[in-house]
This record gives structure tokens, sequence and C-alpha cells, in this order.
């Protein structure tokens, strides 16, 4: 998924004839020739997958003696560190210029590029986010074995700046998916082999160094919402539009090569979109409408002098008419009181406190969830 710009030239160098903005597009050409085309503030999200500069030299053998299909692609190399900084540079700046005020960008590597593509993104004005480490479960061998075996690539996610507070993070539904624990930011994935990689006529893998959509999807649904538009700067094998496309996101990708931006239009082609009930958005819980625990019994789901209780009935608190609570003589917030019932310093009274109805112990957020049900937004 990496092209090399030839030559490296500065973002006032580019042409800047604006273009329509190219959604669900593979855009054969130089991306920083293109990005100076976009207009500003146009992309909610990047994965950027650049060259790695890896340096490696020819006739590298496995023990077998057979020959090791590395990466010793052209747009790989560089003449030295000098000349990776100002590619990486350029790219950036140009890819921070389209992407909106609250975006966020993945950048991906090895320990060949990742630090240097780091600190350039600090100079540029970026806020890192988190690194993640992708820990592939089938990684190359190291042949030469003088070393560790490389069995990890590094992501840096970043957002656009540090003011950029409103980026997007389903937080929640990353939780409800790893049953009900953060997810973390060492990510166990296989590299990309069998049915879904990419082979030319002759049956040899069409671009060397082919992301899994595994990973892509996963960046996707941590960092987007459906509709939102993904830009790929790197496009190589299209990954991320075919990611994209299942995921009911929108995508722009770019890549110099004509014969990776051909197959990529192919295989995006015979990706299928996943049904909206599967990729509808869900409102987050931090997003919701704030309701005070008095609008409870404003709207008489719940009575002045009414006893509530936890889960076990171990502890019952008496609910005042201004919406505080008492229990053993303390009152205060049904948070206050929920923590002073288990010792604890803290407590979510909307999940620990719970109402009789019917028989049953019912939970005084679910009572906070009709009320939200009938808001007028809410309909709408």
């Amino acid at each position: 998924m990496r092209t090399r710009l030839s030559p490296v030239r500065s973002i006032a160098q580019a042409p800047s004839i604006a273009r329509p903005l190219p959604l669900n597009e593979i855009i054969t050409g130089d991306c920083l020739r293109e990005l100076a085309r976009f207009p500003p503030e146009c992309a909610d999200l990047v994965f950027a997958d650049p060259p790695y500069n890896l340096q490696l030299q020819p006739g590298l053998c496995r023990p077998d003696q057979s020959l090791v299909d590395g990466v010793g692609d052209a747009w790989d190399k560089f003449a030295s560190f000098a000349e990776y900084d100002d590619f990486t540079c350029s790219w950036l700046a140009a890819v921070r210029r389209v992407m909106k005020k609250h975006a966020t960008i993945f950048v991906i590597g090895t320990y060949h590029n990742i630090f240097r593509a780091g600190a350039i993104l600090q100079d540029l004005g970026f806020w890192i986010l988190n690194d993640i480490i992708w820990r592939k479960t089938n990684p190359m061998p190291n042949f030469r074995g003088r070393r560790f075996t490389n069995a990890h690539e590094t992501l840096i996610w970043a957002a656009k700046s540090p003011r950029a507070k409103n980026y997007c993070f389903n937080y929640e539904l990353l939780k409800a998916g790893n049953e009900d624990c953060q997810v973390r930011s060492d990510w166990f994935l296989p590299i990309c082999t069998g049915a879904e990689r990419l082979k030319d006529s002759r049956g040899r893998k069409l671009h060397s160094t082919q992301k899994p959509e595994a990973l892509l999807a996963r960046i996707l649904l941590a960092a987007s919402n459906k509709g939102d538009v993904v830009l790929d700067p790197f496009s190589g094998s299209g990954t991320t539009g075919a990611a994209a496309k299942r995921l009911g996101r929108t995508f722009i990708g770019i890549e110099r090569d004509a014969g990776y931006a051909e197959a990529a239009r192919a295989r995006i082609a015979g990706v299928e979109a996943l049904p909206d009930s599967a990729i509808s958005a869900v409102v987050a819980r931090r997003a919701e409408p704030r309701i005070p625990f008095t609008a409870l019994l404003e709207a008489g789901l719940i009575q002045p002098g009414e006893l509530i209780a936890d889960g076990s009935k171990r502890h019952l608190a008496e609910v005042r008419a201004e919406g505080t609570v008492t229990l053993r003589g303390v009152t205060g917030s049904i948070h206050r009181i929920g923590a002073l019932a288990q010792g604890l310093p803290a407590c979510n009274g909307w999940t620990f406190w719970h109402v009789e109805r019917g028989g049953k112990l019912k939970l005084i957020d679910e009572l906070r969830g009709v009320l939200r049900g009938n808001l007028p937004h809410a309909a709408g």
C-alpha cells in the first residue's frame, strides 16, 4: 500500500487547480499534486501507509538458499535520510491541509521510518494520541539470524492539533465488542495471506506490502462513522477503499502506480457493503443528553419518599423531594450516597440504584432511558 512520490517537492511548488472531491474513487497520480487540488478540511480520517525506506540488501536468502520475496520496489528506495525526511514532511503537510478540524490520522511503519515520521508529525503541529503495535500472528522469520524476528509494525494515531478535542473515537462500541474491556494498544492480527492477497497474471503477489483488511477495519471502526470521508494518500492495493466500502464509509484513494490503481478499483468493485443495521452509528453515552435525577421525580417516574435499593437490597435509601437521597442519616446525590453505601470513593448512581416495579428491581438508568426516548430529537 505504499508508493513513493518522485521527485520530492514542496507544497508551494505543487499546482493548486481545484477539482471536485473524488469520493469513492482511486485517483492515479502523485499524491502531492492531487492533494493540492482538494479543498481544505475535507477528510474525516486519514490512513497513510507510506514507503518505509527499508534499505534492504539484494539477494536475501532463506536457509535453503531460496530467495526471499521482500520489498525491493523502486518506490521504497531513497538516497539518504534527509531525502526521506523531506518526502515525509511534504506529504504530511499536504494531508494536514485537507484534514477537517477534528480529523485524525493513522501512520504505519517499522523501526526504519516510524520514529522519523513521529518526530515530523509533532514538528508539523499534529498531536499524538496513541502509538499502536500491530503484532503479527505469522511474521516472516529473520533469515540473517543476527537480530530478533521483526514481528510487529507500529501505527501512530494523531489528531490534527492539540485543540482537536472532539475527534471520533468509538470507545463504547469497541469496548462492548471486546467483552466490555478497554481495547488495548497492541493488536494481534495476521498478515495478508491466502485468498485476500492480490496476485498478478503469473500468480505472484501483486503488491509487496498489502495490508490485511482486518487491520483497516479495526481502524475505521475505531475512528470513523458511517458516511465519513476516509483518505488514503498511498492507496496501493486498495485495502482502505475495500474496508471503507464494506463498512459504509466514503473513501478517497491516491495511487501513483497505474497497475496498482487498476487492481484496487477491480477489488473494491467486488466488495459488498454491509447492511445499515450492522454499521449504523450508535450514540455514545457521553454524547447523550444530560438528564438529572430530579427529572425522574418531575416526570413522576419516581416519587418523593420512595425507597431505592442496590441490586441485592442490602442498602435502602430514601428519595427526597429535591432529588437527593438519604442513607443512614447522610443526604447527597445518588452518586455520593452510592459510594457511601459501598465504602468507595466514587460510584455511578445510575447503574447502582434500583426501584421496585411489578415486584422486580429496575435500574434507575432504565427510567432515565425512558425520558431520553421521549425527547423531541429522539423521534427525528
